[in-house]
């Protein structure tokens, strides 16, 4: 249901992903859709947005991310836990039902190809700047944000508002072996005065 996506400014689309959460990387080419799990993505730059999101060689994402340049990187929430697990433990090249086996339900926010997950609290489409020698050498691949979108029951004035909504909609952050933690409560630090 895309009744509360809500279009993010660009300017403000680092925000989604500077808490650090793990990821759901989507791709398309060729007829087939696929999603993986990903923990290490980050926000790059503000203007034009771009962040960074590791492919290993292995997984057949990246196989489609090279082939038609563009991807999206959305921010799962606790409600899809299990799902997230799913599909970054089973690959598309062994398991070619994987996205039905995970019940993904897939959306087409930006009227093209690329397949967004249902249900995330934030989605970014990113078209691919190539470097070679980092995607080769550190699985490291560069996007730039070309739109973004998220649930205005979770994020919305450009911030999070992890506090106000229900515990599903927190982020959840892979340590290893299946093993998450949903981000916690908020913190203020104190301001000082100028001395």
């Amino acid at each position: 249901m895309t009744d509360h996506i809500r279009p993010v400014p660009l300017d403000k689309a680092y925000r989604l992903l500077n808490h650090g959460p793990t990821v759901l990387v989507s791709s398309h080419f060729d007829g087939v859709d696929n999603v993986m799990a990903a923990a290490w993505a980050c926000a790059l730059d503000f203007a034009p947005p771009k962040l960074t999101v590791v492919l290993d060689k292995a997984t057949r994402t990246r196989e489609l991310v090279e082939a038609s340049g563009r991807f999206v990187v959305q921010v799962p929430t606790a409600a899809l836990l299990n799902l997230t697990n799913e599909v970054g433990k089973r690959s598309l090249a062994h398991h070619p039902d994987k996205l039905q086996q995970a019940g993904i339900g897939l959306l087409r926010l930006s009227g093209g190809t690329l397949p967004f997950v249902d249900g995330c609290s934030a989605w970014l489409e990113c078209a691919l700047v190539p470097e070679p020698h980092n995607q080769q050498t550190y699985d490291l691949f560069i996007g730039e944000v070309v739109a973004a979108w998220a649930d205005d029951r979770v994020f919305r004035d450009g911030h999070w508002q992890f506090d106000s909504a229900g515990p599903e909609w927190r982020s959840i952050h892979h340590v290893a072996g299946g093993h998450f933690y949903a981000i916690g409560e908020a913190m203020h630090a104190r301001e000082r005065a100028d001395e």
